[in-house]
Parts: C-alpha cells; structure tokens; sequence
C-alpha cells in the first residue's frame, strides 16, 4: 500500500503534467514557462524540477503513452494475415486520422514541437524515436502497396508524400470544435477517397516509370 507521501507525490506530478498540457495546448510550447506550469499545478518550479528536468522531458512525458499506444495498434494491423495491403494501409490510416482528431488540442505536440527529420534511424530525443517509429510503420504499409522491385529512394518518397497527406488532413481540422463522432461520420468516405486516391497516383506513377 502507498504510504501519504507517495500518494502526495503522485497527484503533484499528475497536477504538473495537467498543468503543462494545458498551457502547452492553449499557449504553444516555446511561451510557457516552467515557472507558469507550476503555479499552474499549485507547486513551486523547485518542486517541479523535482519530476522533470526541463519542457522537452515534460513534453516527451505527456507524448510517450498515447505514441506507443498508436504504434502498437498500427502494427497489430500491419500483422494481419489474409489481407491485402491496400486495406491494411487503409484501416492504419484510419487508425492514425482518429488518433490525431481525438487529441486535437496534443496533436501539435505529439509531432510537431522539437520535431526532426523523420528518416533519421537513430534519432537523438526519445520522442523523435516514437514518432519515426509510427512513420516506419505508415512507410512499411504504402512500401507494401508498392511493386517489390521498387527503388528503396522512391518507396520512401512515396511514403512521404502520403505522410504529408494524412497530416494535411489532420491539420485542416485540428482546430474545429465539431465534435469526433460527428466529424468522422461526415468525413469518413473524403478520407477513405484520399486513400484510394494516393493508390491510384501511385499506380500511375509506377506503370509510366
């Protein structure tokens, strides 16, 4: 059983992590300071410092749980068997749009803030390696959609292109307060089109070439 002080602990990191995610979402991450955060949880910035180091340890704290959460139920998906490609890649990228318009006001977090080159193998933040991971995951479901000789440089420009696609389309709404049900249930099929429609652009491109 916890003793008080841990239970005190607990709820006063809780309280910082609230703090910093509401502050990060509501102001962006380079304006708030760690003083801020603080007075926000009812603690002092030694008290904080405590917990966390600095904003980027704050920020991969707040990030790490729902990435890999993400990336566990992408590559579930990725391992079914008696599936095509094609309806793998496309229930990932439902999977991957939900996600994102469930954590509208994270999203920018999640992938944005500190944010380096998503083709790096080793990464020097934690949180970059979470997010190259998810894109591994998008790039290995498009490269399956691909024919097998196809350049590893062009696969990976391929994967890209739908990588930027499916932010497009999570930053056109990023900031609506339609709510998720609603605004999956309108745009469902404009996003299951997109899909197709990269499929095809592929397609086309790969029987010219």
């Amino acid at each position: 059983m916890a003793s008080k002080q841990e239970i005190r602990s607990e709820e006063t990191k809780r309280a910082i992590l609230t703090a910093a995610a509401d502050l990060f979402a509501t102001r962006g991450f380079d304006t708030v300071s760690i003083r801020e955060i603080a007075k926000a949880a009812g603690c002092s910035h030694t008290t904080l410092y405590i917990y966390f180091k600095d904003k980027e340890a704050l920020l991969h704290h707040l990030s790490k749980e729902p990435l890999q959460s993400l990336a566990l139920q992408m590559e579930e998906t990725l391992s079914k068997h008696g599936r095509t490609p094609e309806e793998n890649l496309r229930e990932i990228s439902s999977q991957f749009i939900h996600f994102c318009l469930r954590n509208r006001t994270m999203y920018t977090l999640f992938f944005m803030i500190k944010a380096s080159r998503i083709d790096v193998e080793e990464p020097e933040k934690d949180l970059q390696t979470l997010r190259n991971q998810l894109f591994g995951l998008l790039r290995e479901a498009v490269r399956r959609c691909l024919p097998s000789d196809i350049e590893e440089e062009k696969a990976l420009a391929h994967a890209r292109i739908y990588f930027y696609t499916l932010h497009g389309i999570v930053g056109t709404y990023t900031h609506s307060e339609e709510p998720l049900d609603s605004l999956i249930e309108r745009l469902a099929p404009t996003f299951a089109l997109a899909v197709d429609v990269f499929l095809a652009g592929s397609q086309k491109i790969m029987n010219r070439e």
